[in-house]
């Protein structure tokens, strides 16, 4: 499988969120804007493309880079399906600074209110602000992403690891109102396998509930990079319920996995502790 890596910028001021123009080159196709994005040199640690994308294809010194959160998801490409690993960051630049396009970009602008802003946002730049800013409305959802309708969050939790365990799951519609909530008790076992089995029981709901094109969810990363692919399964505990869930994604028309940092998965988190808490406290 092939896989993408890139850096991804967010900068952030009054104005909104800063995105670019794309250059079409020769191509006559739409015109997209996205957030900085730039590639990882032979030799760069990911900070340094990151710095180095935004002073040669934006015109911007950024006085401070910090790491704000790394996302996996598939997109497909052509016949066959392409692995997305973006590390993002979060920029701060001189508010008196002023972006200068370049070659890959030919104009910007700050958009706070999607719906308004009236642009065509890459596939990378939808996926990063639905997850990092809950900016993104459906009718700006590239075709491209196969996983907007529905989104489910799921999470597993340990006491002990191993020790007493839940699983938690949330589900939105495509205007982030919530559909269904739920936790349940699982016995013992370790987190590791509590990841799995949340992640099961979402797409066991999904199926149920009839839904056919379903963004999953989690902030298992092991999780989310073996599902996408990019990760290998070495421990045969896991083998059985991952091949379970491989027979059952044949149900879907398309899915995707996205990983999440834990403080953007509360409601499964707390779903899935509170499961533990009442067996815990008869």
């Amino acid at each position: 499988m092939k896989q993408r890596i890139r850096v991804v910028g967010l900068i952030k001021q009054a104005d909104g969120v800063l995105v670019m123009k794309r250059s079409r080159g020769r191509s006559e196709g739409p015109v997209f804007w996205e957030l900085p994005t730039g590639k990882i040199k032979f030799g760069e640690q990911p900070e340094e493309a990151m710095v180095r994308a935004l002073d040669e294809y934006v015109g911007l010194t950024a006085s401070s880079v910090h790491l704000k959160d790394v996302i996996t998801f598939l997109a497909p490409e052509g016949s066959s399906q392409l692995s997305n690993l973006y590390i993002i960051y979060e920029l701060t630049i001189d508010e008196k600074a002023k972006p200068v396009p370049h070659d890959r970009y030919t104009a910007y602008k700050f958009i706070k209110d999607l719906p308004s802003a009236n642009v065509n946002l890459t596939e990378t730049t939808l996926t990063v602000l639905e997850i990092e800013e809950g900016k993104v409305h459906t009718e700006h959802v590239s075709p491209r992403d196969t996983a907007n309708a529905i989104t489910i969050n799921v999470d597993g939790a340990s006491r002990g690891n191993p020790g007493p365990s839940g699983i938690g799951y949330c589900i939105h519609d495509h205007t982030g109102q919530i559909i269904e909530r739920s936790g349940e008790f699982i016995g013992f076992a370790t987190s590791r396998m509590a990841e799995y089995y949340a992640m099961r029981k979402g797409i066991d709901r999904a199926i149920e509930l009839g839904y056919k094109t379903v963004k999953f969810i989690s902030d298992s990363l092991m999780v989310v990079n073996q599902l996408n692919g990019i990760f290998s399964i070495k421990n045969q505990d896991i083998m059985p319920i991952y091949s379970d869930i491989e027979e059952k994604l044949k149900q879907f028309d398309a899915v995707s996995f996205v990983h999440v940092s834990r403080s953007n998965n509360t409601i499964a988190d707390s779903e899935a502790n509170t499961a533990i808490d009442k067996i815990l406290k008869k």
